[in-house]
């Protein structure tokens, strides 16, 4: 009995019995998907060899899936409103027709049970899949956002009624007044003024971290990351765009004028009695200004480190670290991770009249009162390097890098951390033993490196499932296979997923919650950093002195069902 052909197999061979593509071609990309662990369908796709319309044509025959031309057919509203547009667009699906009890629905992937059982959830009819390539439903959704809200008095109207008639009030923090005559009439008119209102407030109601507004030929596109993933919002219309982009600079006391080269500031607003920090990023692209508005808000930060969720042990080593009178403290982890929200928890804790506290930071995410913050200005030469010289002489007592990037930063901090200084800063490293590896690289002597560094951390963000879709999930003998641990590890212990409801528009989580891979220095640790030794053997013996690895504590929140096994999957499948 010959061997049963994987799905991108059979994809290929219909490929090469339509034409498209050599057996050579075929050949190479499926050694190329064995090499790369890489889907078949994206390797096509990226390698530009058939176009998404011809390889929707195969697919479809492959899987006996009806193929349909998107840009050719018009949707009625009443067929495009029967779906929410989130769901729409996170599933990649779209609502074509509708037949009496029968909804015919174009998918980017019909074999996404789940999403057809999602859409008969909630539109309650059943439904018969065509399929789409995923560009041709995202044009078609957005082409549909744009019709829908061509006038500027709709999209004002349809927010309010989702979100009351909550104000927004921009902070001053500077005592300089804007120059009222380089203000854009457009960046003042109420319509203008509203919508940029409403943007800022449904983020800020949504726990959104960023918000993306990004210009292309034919329309916007508004985005916010919620719980680390963006998703998509309805946007504003193409002519809103040197409006919004006015607004938002005038907001962030911006040049207006300068539309061709990047621009960074920053805005204090307050919603609901509160005030938020944003920090604004404008950058030129081909169609127009791409604005990132990140939101920085103060409560998320925790007051103390008992506060951040860390288990009884990693807690243990931290405090210790953090109350050692000097030292490195070092936290890695990818951009994103909470890495500078830890460090803010540690100072939260540190803070005292007794300290004298100074960060140098790029930018200063976070203003706290009692420390002095140093934000890093390149160019006027005021480097990470610069500021630590005039820092270490300003009598301090504990200091904050925001990042150490060079070897004159590392250089600094470690002599500082020698000095009697207590020195905290994080890097960008995949775990705990990364961090000394870094340095290594960096040129500091291992004999230093050892002296100086008390505790080094690796961190991830994990999302949480959401309380109130909560339930319990019995996982498949593959899931536990991928991620290489033992099933018989929750033998007894109740697994729990979110189904995904209204309040966590669907996806299941709701929040974050920080997982730390804390390395204590023991004496046994720092012979292995004078010897060189890789970071596999120094986590090895971390492990043995009672060290948890990523891996561990992501485990530990699925078995105390805060988060789910793929959540343990994505963050941890390289460790």
């Amino acid at each position: 009995m010959p061997p049963v052909k994987s799905f991108g197999e059979r994809i290929a061979d219909a490929l090469v019995e339509d034409g498209l593509l050599t057996t050579k071609q075929v050949e190479e990309l499926l050694e190329q998907q064995k090499r790369e662990g890489t889907r078949f369908i994206k390797l096509v796709i990226e390698k530009s060899y058939v176009s998404e319309q011809d390889l929707t044509v195969s697919m479809g025959r492959v899987l006996n899936v009806p193929p349909i031309n998107l840009s050719r057919i018009s949707i009625a509203p009443e067929v495009a409103d029967l779906l929410p547009r989130e769901i729409a667009q996170n599933h990649k699906v779209l609502p074509v027709s509708r037949l009496e009890n029968k909804l015919f629905l174009a998918m980017a992937d019909p074999l996404n049970v789940l999403a057809v059982d999602d859409v008969k959830r909630i539109t309650k009819l059943e439904v018969s899949t065509m399929i789409a390539s995923e560009k041709a439903i995202t044009d078609k959704l957005n082409s549909q956002d744009a019709a829908k809200g061509g006038r500027m008095e709709d999209i004002i109207l349809d927010a309010q009624k989702k979100n009351g008639d909550e104000e927004i009030e921009t902070v001053k923090e500077t005592t300089e007044e804007v120059n009222i005559d380089q203000l854009a009439a457009a960046g003042e008119e109420a319509p203008v003024i509203k919508l940029a209102n409403i943007i800022l407030v449904q983020a800020i109601k949504d726990r959104a971290s960023d918000i993306h507004i990004e210009p292309f030929e034919k329309g916007l596109r508004l985005r916010y990351r919620i719980d680390g993933v963006l998703a998509d919002a309805t946007p504003p219309p193409k002519t809103m765009q040197l409006a919004l982009a006015s607004r938002f600079k005038i907001m962030s006391s911006l040049d207006i004028a300068e539309r061709r080269l990047p621009q960074d500031g920053r805005m204090r607003v307050r919603v609901g009695g509160k005030d938020y920090d944003l920090r604004v990023s404008i950058m030129p692209t081909v169609h127009g200004e791409k604005i990132v508005l990140r939101v920085l808000d103060k409560s998320n930060l925790s007051a103390s480190l008992d506060k951040l969720g860390l288990d009884p042990d990693t807690f243990r080593q931290f405090k210790i670290a953090v109350d050692a009178p000097h030292g490195l403290i070092l936290v890695t982890g990818p951009t994103g991770s909470g890495k500078t929200t830890t460090l803010y928890s540690a100072l939260n804790e540190l803070n005292n009249p007794i300290f004298n506290i100074v960060t140098v930071e790029d930018p200063v995410e976070f203003q706290i009162p009692g420390i002095n913050q140093v934000p890093v200005k390149k160019e006027i030469g005021l480097t990470f390097a610069n500021a630590l010289r005039s820092i270490l002489r300003q009598d301090p007592d504990i200091i904050m890098i925001g990042e150490i990037r060079d070897t004159e930063t590392a250089e600094i901090a470690i002599e500082a951390a020698l000095t009697g200084h207590q020195v905290l800063s994080t890097m960008h490293c995949n775990d705990a033993a990364g961090a000394i590896a870094r340095l290594d690289d960096m040129g500091v002597p291992p004999f230093l490196i050892s002296s100086s560094v008390i505790l080094s951390c690796a961190q991830r963000l994990m999302r949480r499932i959401c309380s109130h879709c909560k339930e319990a999930v019995t996982y498949p003998q593959k899931m536990y296979e991928d991620l290489n641990i033992d099933a018989h590890l929750f033998d007894g212990i109740t697994l729990y997923r979110g189904r995904g409801c209204d309040r966590c528009k669907n996806s299941g989580y709701a929040g974050r919650l920080a997982i730390i891979e804390a390395m204590t220095a023991s004496d046994e640790i720092r012979k292995l950093i004078i010897a060189r030794s890789n970071t596999r053997e120094l986590s090895k013996v971390a492990i043995t002195q009672g060290m948890k690895t990523l891996r561990m504590a992501a485990l530990d929140r699925a078995r105390d069902g805060v988060s789910t096994l793929e959540q343990v999957l994505l963050l941890t499948s390289g460790h």
